[in-house]
């Protein structure tokens, strides 16, 4: 029986994983709603999205453009949340497989989400194999947008100490890399925004691409990224779980048991690695939802899982009180 099966088991017994677990700092959630949760998200984020600000990553070209199209310039769109005082940001890295970007359910709905809760939206346009581009273009694309809103904090009334990134599918892939390949920036470099650390102080990852070279990796993601032959210690280098840190930020997941693609045994696996490192965080695994879901608004008890990420945001001090 594999792991996924064993947890949907356990879920079918009640409503609630019988060894939720309370383990330094760390808590384990898997199971339903309550009433009164599901209620706050009857009507859920209503306001229509636009665009405040857009601006490439690289002004004069990323490393290792291809040419000088769209494609080929990666880019970010911020949104911010009037505030008197400094705000957090949230980074939005939609999934696709490293071979698109899922813009609307993953991208400018989480836009909306994120301002709802009083965070700035900063949705990342990565590169990526639709794009002709596998690895470092999208790690490199990413780190940069970490960098960037640092960077720009005072100018966007962001605190600096309260950037965040969120990745859903692939992108959670990616921001599975981007916690656990950080640097602290080139103190020496001539570009301010190179000077930044590309370490997030927190993440959110959904549904995430974890393991590469494994019997539950995306294979599509795996070999948009890394290519149909890549060696065994590439895989290994590229196998999220394999990298937490005793520094990787604390950090949210969440997953379904009845995702096939993206099986939960990636988010599991990860999450076990951080209690080895002591990364705090959270890990809230639901039946019910294919892979892909979104703010999961129509499926009963996975649509719990902004309300529960909400709460922890708070618990942590990213979001107003």
């Amino acid at each position: 029986m594999s792991l996924s099966d064993q947890v949907g088991r356990k879920l079918r017994v009640g409503s609630v994983w019988p060894w939720c677990l309370l383990l330094l700092g760390m808590t384990l959630w898997v199971g339903q709603a309550d009433g009164a949760t599901l209620a706050t998200l009857e009507n859920p984020i209503e306001s229509a999205y636009q665009e405040d600000l857009e601006m490439s990553l690289w002004a004069e070209g990323a490393p290792g453009a291809l040419g000088t199209e769209a494609k080929d310039i990666p880019k970010i769109t911020v949104r911010k949340v009037a505030s008197e005082k400094p705000t957090g940001a949230l980074i939005i890295c939609p999934g696709g497989g490293y071979g698109g970007l899922a813009m609307d359910h993953e991208g400018k709905q989480m836009v909306q989400w994120a301002n709802s809760i009083g965070l700035t939206a900063v949705l990342c346009d990565y590169r990526h194999r639709g794009k002709g581009y596998g690895h470092p273009a999208p790690l490199q694309d990413a780190q940069r947008a970490v960098r960037t809103v640092r960077a720009k904090a005072a100018e966007w009334n962001i605190d600096p100490n309260k950037i965040g990134i969120i990745g859903f599918s692939a992108g959670g892939h990616l921001v599975s890399t981007v916690i656990t390949q950080f640097d602290t920036g080139d103190k020496n470099s001539s570009d301010p925004i190179a000077q930044q650390s590309s370490r997030p102080d927190f993440a959110i990852l959904c549904y995430p691409v974890i393991s590469m070279g494994s019997s539950f990796t995306h294979r599509g993601s795996e070999v948009n990224l890394l290519g149909e032959n890549a060696s065994k210690e590439t895989l290994q280098e590229f196998a999220s779980e394999r990298n937490v840190r005793a520094d990787t930020p604390p950090t949210f997941l969440m997953h379904t048991v009845e995702d096939k693609p993206v099986p939960v045994e990636n988010s599991l696996v990860f999450y076990q690695a951080m209690v080895a490192k002591q990364v705090p965080g959270e890990l809230h695994v639901y039946q019910k939802g294919p892979h892909g879901v979104g703010l999961a608004k129509s499926i009963p008890g996975t649509s719990d899982w902004p309300v529960a990420c909400q709460r922890w945001l708070a618990q942590l001090g990213m979001t107003p009180s």
